[in-house]
């Protein structure tokens, strides 16, 4: 499709909306600019002497829809991007018969709308109201996001505004699964295992250098999540660096949550869970992402549902009293029924989260161009199946997550016990609390509480320009110095 803009440029907000409806579809852009032929977009804010006019056109196929609006007044570009995207949404809903869940809601945090409804004091109704006028948001994932709210909100009121998180960054995994589009590198190249050794030394150094700068600036650690990739693809040795790292550098005596992400049980040891126990860890995840040994096969996992199990067990008996376990919605060859056998299997294990995340699917994935990625009407079968089957199991919401590219337009939730929601997941979901990274990858994320402004300051995505460009990558962190100085 060619989506031309005249009078405007709100490409990226339009071209979200567009890909609630058009997920696999490439688009063409033009800027006031007509193209010759094929389905067509037209987003227009027309100028004339006592106002202007907004007006978005669609041919898709052989149907077109047009809608228009005059405007009087002083309205912001903000507001026009917001009318005009109103249009194209309402368009594409009756061209295309899908009418969205989510609505026209294209960003990541939908629980943070609902966050500041709340502290505006607007009760459940009014929130309700606001976001199906505004987004077309249905009542059912209303609910859902009204409740996470819920389920955060004590730990939310519980931040210290000098706090923040440590994450530290292990882009490296046993090998590449199908459906990811993460920057992490098979352990399996000869070119990722020859860098491993300098990447741990230089992530200790930035470790020690971000413990510094904490100190220097009166923070105060809250949270660990050491993550990845799969941080238990390294070695016993090299996994007991890294976290000798964090403790020698960091007061963790006081910190009211240590993640380590075990994720794949083909790369989890005893001796490793033990390191992880002893170093100060108090929740992992071990990750199956599905119970299914045919999926497992079918995504590129080298383990069995029988090795997550085995894994999970190890830990238990170690004396982990927090896991969390993830599962994906829509994988290739999965079934409502195999999925929902997933979830009752790890319901049995009894660990004190679940995740239940949706396929997504990345143009950096290898399932791109792959029949798997074409939208199976039956994901959401299986999430809605996995939602009320934790929820009455007693799990409850507690973060919630929307991503591009997602399989129907779904979300990404996060269940646990009662006492055991993450906090590290809370936080950075809804923004609330500064975040500083360590390891290639890594997005420091710097939070005002009292302004609401952000900064954030991004290490190098690769381990070979995160080791080779360390120096310059350790300048730029001045920025953290200069955010809290402003303060």
């Amino acid at each position: 499709m060619t989506v031309c803009y005249f009078g405007n440029s709100f490409k990226y907000e339009t071209e979200a909306v567009l890909k609630l409806f058009l997920p696999i579809v490439t688009f063409d852009f033009l800027f006031e600019e007509y193209p010759q032929g094929g389905d067509l977009c037209l987003i227009k804010r027309e100028f004339y002497e006592s106002g202007y006019r907004l007006s978005v056109s669609v041919k898709l196929g052989e149907a077109e829809e047009n809608r228009m609006e005059v405007r009087e007044g002083n309205y912001s570009d903000k507001e026009d991007e917001a009318a005009l995207c109103r249009m194209l949404y309402l368009i594409m809903e009756k061209l295309t018969g899908i009418t969205p869940a989510w609505g026209m809601v294209t960003g990541i945090r939908p629980v943070k709308k609902v966050n500041e409804l709340m502290e505006r004091g607007l009760d459940k109704s009014e929130i309700f109201s606001v976001l199906k006028e505004k987004y077309y948001v249905s009542d059912e994932k209303l609910e859902l996001a009204y409740r996470t709210a819920g389920t955060q909100a004590d730990a939310l009121k519980a931040l210290d505004k000098r706090s923040y998180s440590l994450y530290v960054s292990i882009p490296f995994c046993p090998s590449r699964c199908s459906y990811c589009s993460f920057v992490s590198h098979s352990i399996e190249s000869a070119g990722a295992k020859k860098l491993l050794p300098d990447y741990v030394k230089k992530l200790c150094e930035e470790i020690a250098l971000t413990a510094e700068t904490a100190k220097e600036l009166g923070l105060r650690l809250d949270t660990v999540y050491i993550g990845g990739g799969t941080p238990t693809v390294l070695s016993a040795e090299q996994l007991a660096e890294v976290m000798s790292a964090v403790k020698k550098n960091f007061d963790i005596s006081k910190i009211r949550e240590y993640t380590v992400e075990a994720g794949r049980s083909d790369t989890i040891t005893e001796k490793k869970l033990e390191i992880i126990h002893d170093f100060g860890a108090t929740r992992i995840s071990v990750n199956p992402q599905t119970m299914n040994d045919s999926v497992l096969e079918a995504i590129g996992r080298r383990h069995t549902a029988k090795d997550a199990v085995n894994a999970f067990e190890t830990a238990r008996k170690l004396g982990f009293g927090n896991i969390n376990m993830d599962v994906i919605a829509g994988l290739p060859t999965d079934t409502p029924e195999s999925f929902a056998r997933t979830v009752e299997t790890l319901c049995g294990l009894d660990p004190e989260s679940i995740t239940i995340h949706t396929l997504t699917v990345k143009r950096s994935s290898k399932l791109f161009d792959q029949e798997e990625r074409r939208v199976d009407s039956r994901v959401s079968e299986m999430v809605d199946f996995g939602q009320r089957y934790l929820l009455d199991k007693g799990y409850l919401p507690y973060y919630l997550y929307r991503q591009k590219n997602t399989v129907d337009n779904l979300e990404n939730v996060g269940f646990a016990k009662a006492g055991y929601e993450c906090l590290y997941n809370i936080y950075i979901m809804e923004e609330a609390q500064t975040i500083l990274a360590a390891g290639a990858g890594g997005s420091t994320k710097l939070v005002n509480t009292e302004t609401g402004k952000i900064v954030r300051l991004f290490n190098y995505k690769f381990p070979y320009e995160y080791i080779s460009r360390y120096d310059k990558m350790i300048a730029k962190k001045e920025g953290i110095v200069n955010f809290f100085g402003s303060i």
